[in-house]
């Protein structure tokens, strides 16, 4: 009885044409042929690798970009997909740069284990808030343009303006701009109206935006994970921002470190001789960074035992930086052990 060759393959993906190549058990190349990237295309992919022989993995390059809708189509046929970094620059400028190389070195990647990292899946209620928080994200960005538009506007418009406006908070400044009445004159107060009562506008169709997103996202993250919504200091966003990073498919995370590193609180290794020190990691997600950091804050405001162990690791010589630092460390463990426990297991 003969076995089947196992194969890995390898793909550099595009907008329109994925490149893609096929590996031996031994690493040989065994050919390389481009696809178009549509769902004929995927299919017509996966069937010539698996003309080969059992595929034992791909590699893809960005699976979450150009090539999310080929890591799709193989994950629903129970296929291993490993997400595989640009080429090394070093590398690309002494061999030269070529879509049919790149899912070479993609392949090679995968199977040497230089890429180890399992692709999201995106095809669940996670990918349904990665689109919306994208969204909500672009809002909360332009609706602070805006605002920083109109305050530049009153402290530098005319004094009548800015006795109306001043002292006014955001939303008795958005209100009142948005009432403005600049008439038929075209002289510089009816100018300065026009363009507040605009930008006015504005902010409160990106509020209602906003509102609308987090309404999709409120259940969403309720049914996704309830038990990560029951932490302290966590809500909707922060569960969100936290639920994105791990994916549809936490169970490719294997062990809290590794979710750590991905959030970028995992301390890295600087020793040298007989110095051992350890030195801030700047890789990782930043929103889920971010969100680790939002805990953080929440606890050491409202919660006493998160207090007590500031003060702790302060008198014991560590700055309040380094302290906090440290509890998102610990609070990326609990995170971790409240993923949604039916893909964990």
């Amino acid at each position: 009885m003969t076995t089947m060759e196992r194969i890995t393959g390898g793909v550099d993906t595009h907008l329109d044409v994925h490149v893609a190549a096929a590996l031996d058990a031994r690493g040989a190349l065994l050919e390389t042929k481009s696809f178009p990237a549509t769902a004929a295309g995927y299919r017509q992919l996966h069937s010539w690798l698996q003309a080969f022989g059992e595929i034992e993995r791909v590699g893809v390059e960005g699976t979450g970009s150009y090539g999310a809708g080929l890591t799709r189509h193989l994950h629903s046929k129970g296929l291993s997909v490993v997400e595989v970094d640009r080429p090394n620059r070093q590398n690309r400028r002494r061999r030269g740069k070529s879509d049919t190389v790149d899912a070479i070195s993609a392949a090679r990647a995968a199977q040497s284990g230089d890429a180890a990292g399992e692709a999201k899946t995106r095809d669940g209620n996670v990918e349904c808030m990665r689109v919306l928080r994208l969204v909500m994200l672009s809002a909360r960005r332009n609706r602070t343009v805006a605002l920083n538009q109109m305050r530049s506007i009153v402290s530098t418009g005319p004094e009548e303006l800015r006795d109306m406006f001043r002292d006014a908070t955001i939303h008795n400044l958005v209100e009142r701009a948005a009432a403005l009445r600049p008439g038929a004159r075209r002289d510089v107060m009816g100018a300065t109206k026009i363009a507040l009562r605009n930008l006015a506008k504005r902010v409160q169709g990106f509020d209602a935006e906003i509102e609308e997103i987090k309404e999709l996202l409120e259940p969403l993250v309720a049914e996704t994970a309830p038990e990560l919504m029951s932490m302290f200091g966590v809500g909707t966003d922060v569960a969100s921002a936290l639920l994105v990073t791990a994916g549809d498919n936490p169970q490719r995370l294997r062990t809290e470190r590794t979710f750590a590193h991905l959030c970028g609180v995992s301390p890295l290794d600087a020793s040298s001789g007989k110095q051992e020190r350890h030195r801030l990691s700047r890789a990782g997600d930043r929103q889920a960074n971010a969100a680790l950091w939002r805990i953080v804050m929440t606890r050491m405001f409202y919660d006493d035992r998160t207090k007590h162990y500031i003060e702790r690791r302060m008198n014991e010589g560590l700055t309040k930086k380094e302290a906090m630092r440290c509890l998102k460390r610990y609070v990326a463990r609990e995170v971790y052990a409240h993923l949604p426990r039916e893909t964990l297991a």
